[in-house]
């Protein structure tokens, strides 16, 4: 990463474009504030989900993120109010060294039959910083108020 890059916030992505989405335009930011950039669907043909059907929906994209990021795969608000399109994975991982295609996997969770179109925005990319963890096992664990409690125990006066 350039020193331009850490400065203005910018992280460069190489992408390549496959031959079934060479026409479509590159992922873009729909506004200068927006945090996703819209990922469009390269299907061939309209792809039509029926209530409760999952599928892969291709980007025509493959893409080499830079060492210590990932791809975040998210819903659209307005798919999945309007429609009902999910991601059932969401958000979805794209892991630095995959160079395969990025595909979508969507689901129906709507009560009719939705059609996805070519160039339709499918979904959305964020890009983000990946903190790699090491696991420091130990006997015994420092003490919380919230101790054990979990599920819908906060807030409740349950433990």
């Amino acid at each position: 990463m350039s020193a331009s890059e850490k400065t203005s916030g910018t992280v460069g992505i190489k992408v390549r474009r496959l031959s079934h989405g060479q026409d479509l335009p590159l992922p873009t930011y729909a506004t200068s504030g927006a945090a996703g950039m819209d990922l469009l669907a390269a299907v061939d043909a309209p792809m039509r989900l029926e209530p409760g059907q999952r599928g892969l929906v291709p980007t025509g994209l493959s893409i080499a993120l830079p060492s210590g990021y990932e791809l975040q795969v998210r819903p659209r608000s307005g798919l999945a109010l309007k429609h009902g399109i999910v991601l059932p994975n969401s958000p979805g991982t794209i892991d630095e060294d995959y160079r395969g295609e990025v595909g979508i996997i969507v689901m129906n969770a709507g009560q009719q039959a939705f059609v996805i179109e070519r160039g339709m925005r499918i979904a959305q990319a964020v890009v983000a910083p990946v903190v790699r963890a090491t696991w420091l096992e130990c006997d015994d664990l420092d003490k919380t108020e919230r101790g054990a409690g979990g599920f819908g125990s906060t807030g409740t006066g349950a433990s």
